[in-house]
């Protein structure tokens, strides 16, 4: 997808019990996650309690070069962060991991997801006296856990505690200086999993292929609601704040976020995207040479069609990885005008054929009309739109940054006016009451609120991303 939707945020933690090269793994495990976040990235490694961390702007690669990993030793413990932001604009000051040292003794923490409650919870720790370094919600949770710390015994009590507070999505990976902990929200909006490496090094990952890249097997996800607590005692589970087989997981980790090798709750993603292309396939068929996809998520898809169809796949664009992901550009007109650069037709594959181009989305219209242009370019005769997903109809709380329904081509055309704005010769959608069969009977539920606006928690006191990152002259003070 291009210059459509946002990434999630992608969290990694790896406790190795002896004295070791942490940062390494961690390093390894934000880059098999880079896919999740291109804002900033950091690292925190623990030794014996004391904790150094390193974090900037920029991707993994960039970031961490041999002498700044270096600068981070070794430690029995680390974890690690890859950024895209949902609340809080860029700045070295809210990369992560956050590092909060108290009466209690220190932690880090990072966290995937997006609080509902971020604006309230944040006021009313500031009438308390708390004074914020950061524009994001983590600074939010990690205060809120610090409050709690004061009157429990445990970190882990205090992270039970604070989750009785926080609403909305998360993915909590948290170092204390003898333990590393992982949490997910009582919902389970976004995925967080258990691996093991050897006999006794956990690693807990936003993602299963970056348990891969380190070496580790997979041991199961972490539930909805529930704390992993692993210490030199190995692994436990704190339950307290489970909703009792309630589940909305974010149904675009199958979609677009996750990479195609990971199984997320079970169900591969690779799979889950194939699905959706025959699924596609049944509902809007046509008649056609050729079907392509648009790199990357797209892909699977349009193998799904494929082999649903008949219609024989090909690859019909090439994408330049070596530059950033469209979105990342500040402006629209900026994101749309490197399309070009980033992605090129395979002219041979679409020259005076019947084409079937599968995309994961489309928000506002104006990039896939961009990828239109091209294929009218080189030579394509008809071109017939498939859409791995329903049209968007409603801003996301969760951490998705699709926060202006008014900017929602969906809701102010049909499906008709949609594809004559793009230049298509036909659109079709995958049906909001086809998502289920993307997964496995293990998943119990998925979010799918920016399709039907159903929202699995209350989202009125949700404020904007950038509350409090813009000019005191934008906005009157409450």
């Amino acid at each position: 997808m291009f210059g459509n939707i946002h990434e999630e945020c992608g969290v990694f933690g790896i406790y190795g019990r002896d004295t070791a090269d942490v940062a390494s793994d961690a390093y390894y495990g934000l880059f098999a996650l880079q896919h999740r976040g291109q804002e900033s990235c950091g690292i925190a490694v623990n030794d014996c309690g004391l904790i150094t961390v390193y974090k900037d702007v920029g991707i993994v690669n960039d970031v961490f070069t041999k002498e700044s990993l270096a600068s981070l030793g070794t430690g029995q413990m680390a974890i690690g962060h890859v950024r895209y932001g949902t609340t809080g604009g860029l700045s070295r000051r809210n990369a992560q991991p956050l590092v909060i040292n108290h009466i209690k003794g220190s932690m880090a923490l990072a966290h995937n997801g997006n609080l509902t409650n971020a604006a309230a919870l944040r006021r009313e720790l500031e009438l308390e006296g708390s004074i914020f370094h950061t524009t994001s919600d983590t600074e939010v949770i990690a205060y809120t856990i610090t409050k709690c710390r004061l009157n429990t015994g445990s970190i882990e009590e205090a992270l039970s505690a604070a989750m009785k507070r926080l609403q909305g999505a998360y993915s909590i990976v948290l170092m204390s200086p003898q333990k590393l902990i992982g949490a997910r929200d009582p919902l389970g909006f976004r995925p967080l999993s258990i691996g093991l490496r050897g006999d006794n090094e956990y690693v807990l990952a936003s993602e299963t292929c970056a348990l891969d890249a380190v070496g580790a097997t997979f041991l199961r996800d972490v539930e909805p609601g529930e704390i992993v607590v692993i210490d030199s005692g190995g692994l436990r589970s704190i339950k307290n704040n489970c909703a009792g087989g309630k589940k909305a997981l974010c149904v675009f980790e199958y979609i677009y976020f996750s990479r195609p090798d990971s199984v997320v709750e079970g169900t591969s993603v690779h799979e889950a995207r194939r699905r959706a292309g025959a699924l596609l396939a049944l509902r809007h068929p046509v008649e056609a040479d050729v079907v392509i996809g648009v790199p990357d998520s797209g892909i699977d898809a349009a193998i799904g069609y494929s082999q649903q169809s008949g219609i024989p796949y090909e690859i019909g664009f090439i994408k330049n990885k070596y530059i950033g992901r469209t979105f990342i550009q500040p402006d629209q007109k900026e994101r749309e005008d490197r399309v070009r650069i980033k992605l090129n037709v395979v002219g041979s594959v679409v020259k005076d054929k019947r084409v079937v181009m599968i995309d994961d989305s489309i928000v506002r219209g104006t990039t896939s009309a961009r990828i239109v242009t091209l294929l009218r370019e080189a030579g394509a005769r008809e071109i017939h739109m498939r859409v791995s997903a329903p049209p968007f109809l409603y801003p996301c709380y969760f951490g998705t940054d699709i926060d202006s329904q008014e900017n929602l081509i969906a809701n102010r055309h049909t499906v008709d006016e949609i594809a004559r704005i793009i230049g298509v010769d036909s659109l079709g959608y995958l049906s909001v009451s086809d998502l289920g069969s993307l997964v496995s009977d293990s998943c119990a539920g998925l979010c799918d609120a920016c399709f039907t606006g159903n929202y699995a928690v209350d989202v009125s006191g949700v404020s904007e991303k950038s509350r409090f990152d813009r000019k005191i002259c934008e906005h009157k003070e409450d």
